[in-house]
């Protein structure tokens, strides 16, 4: 029929960059490997992770999952369907998984300061008992904290 469909002098290559246009394109980039949670299978990286932290993170995403859920499909199913009692119950089951998530949260914060203040005590107690020995020594310098403006200058 058409005299371009026997012989291939009139196609053109649609798919295929030329030659100028590969010489003129950069090189694409490699993305970095990111070592993931995952890398063996097992969750070997997970022992890295605090266990309270870790427990408190699965409960909360269940606890916001089933929230999400809950809140979503209590108003769909009472207007589509006009269960007016399974849907208002749904959504109440929403709310308060809701509000145990952030029970949740707040419990591991409450938790995560007590530890940091404990570890804070103890660093401090460490410190005051470094000083207690700087001080016994006869050469001891001054601190900084027993400098006195007031103070008049001693004499030569």
């Amino acid at each position: 029929m058409f005299s371009l469909d026997e012989d291939d002098e009139g196609e053109i290559s649609v798919g295929e960059s030329s030659d100028a246009e590969r010489e003129m394109t950069p090189d694409i980039p490699k993305a970095p490997s990111v070592k993931s949670f995952d890398d063996g299978g097992d969750f070997e990286g997970a022992s890295d992770v605090d266990q309270g932290t870790l427990r408190a993170f699965v409960v909360a995403v269940i606890y916001a999952n089933a929230a999400v859920l809950l809140v979503a499909l209590g108003p769909m199913v009472w207007f589509f369907e006009g269960w007016s009692r399974i849907g208002p119950a749904l959504f109440v089951g929403g709310v308060l998984a809701g509000v145990r998530t952030y029970q949740t949260y707040r419990s591991w914060k409450r938790s995560r300061d007590e530890a940091d203040e404990a570890a804070e005590g103890e660093a401090d107690a460490e410190a005051a008992e470094g000083d207690e020995n700087a001080e016994t020594d006869g050469d001891a310098e001054p601190d900084e904290d027993d400098f006195d403006p007031d103070a008049a200058p001693p004499e030569a």
